[in-house]
């Protein structure tokens, strides 16, 4: 599968230290190692030993560690993980409910008139039609989007539009318009200005650059606004997260969204309290649909809840009723 790495791009100069700082050098200091054979560059063998000495001398002036295994890095690389750790980086496999994209146990497997519900999708309406994910929010992939969001590490945002590009298949065959707007999850103004970028809308330019049907997309950045700064949702309830988001969004241009299909895409979803209150002040504003894609889901039951799949169906039902109440 491919992950979109490029090594070693012309037109950067950023690299990382094993200490975390970033180190910026000219991309004279990887000539040097390719001086000797520039002028029989129509030689692919020389080509490819000019490449090896270059990254061998980058290697030593400039040692790097993958953020992931910390492992040294052997490649010259604007990002610092190694290829191996993006390797094991795989979608999501097994039932997921196709409404919100959440694990289901065997005893919801089977598709209803041919989606698969989870039981909150059985009782509840979403406000969006449907919601993917490429995988699950753990492991190499958390560490990933962190790079980005937290320590900005700007070049994730192509790895990780790659890996949305992957999950939007699976939506693309339900819309129903021409052209579908994506709207990225916005940030407030002044935590966007202290991280410098909003990494819902790097990681959707990027997916909208390699997907094969992106004529049919439309992005559109500054529809959706966060006109109030909100607390952290780590730690709250289902209640008090939908209290500290109500009213934290709304539409620039409601004329843009009147009658058009719209594609919500946010870096993780985790509860989907976000993705919901979102999709609703976008059906307010007139969107005739929203369909909600992120990079990654947190599946409740990823670890020890899957374990119930193998007792009673009735068991089953009842243990994960009493998780979701607990949730």
């Amino acid at each position: 599968m491919d992950r979109g790495l490029e090594l070693c791009p012309r037109d950067e100069e950023a690299v990382f230290s094993s200490s975390e700082d970033r180190i910026r050098t000219s991309h004279s200091a990887v000539a040097v190692a390719g001086a000797v054979v520039a002028s029989e560059d129509a030689w692919s063998t020389t080509r490819a030993y000019a490449r090896r000495a270059a990254e061998s001398l980058f290697s030593v002036l400039f040692p790097s560690d993958c953020r992931i295994c910390g492992l040294p890095l052997l490649n010259i690389s604007r990002l610092p993980v190694c290829p191996e750790c993006l390797a094991r980086i795989q979608p999501t496999e097994g039932n997921v409910c196709s409404i919100c994209g959440e694990r289901v146990l065997s005893a919801y497997a089977e598709p209803d008139d041919g989606l698969r519900r989870c039981p909150a999708c059985r009782r509840l309406d979403r406000p969006y039609e449907r919601a993917v994910a490429y995988g699950s929010y753990d492991s190499g992939l958390r560490e990933l989007i962190h790079l980005l969001k937290y320590n900005g590490v700007r070049p994730a945002a192509r790895v990780l539009g790659r890996m949305l590009a992957e999950a939007w298949p699976m939506l693309e065959s339900s819309f129903a318009s021409e052209m579908v707007l994506v709207v990225p999850v916005p940030l407030f103004k002044g935590k966007r200005r202290q991280r410098g970028f909003n990494q819902s809308e790097l990681i959707a330019e990027a997916a909208l650059k390699v997907y094969s049907a992106n004529g049919r997309m439309q992005l559109a950045s500054g529809l959706l606004l966060r006109v109030r700064d909100t607390h952290s949702q780590i730690g709250l309830t289902s209640h008090q997260r939908r209290e500290n988001l109500r009213g934290a969004f709304a539409v620039a241009r409601a004329q843009e969204v009147t009658g058009r299909e719209v594609l919500l895409v946010d870096d993780v979803y985790t509860t989907g309290t976000t993705a919901s209150e979102c999709a609703k002040v976008l059906r307010r504003a007139g969107a005739a649909k929203v369909w909600v894609a992120t990079v990654a889901r947190t599946l409740k039951l990823a670890s020890k809840y899957v374990d119930i799949a193998a007792g009673d169906p009735a068991v089953r039902v009842s243990e994960f009723e009493r998780f979701k109440v607990g949730a």
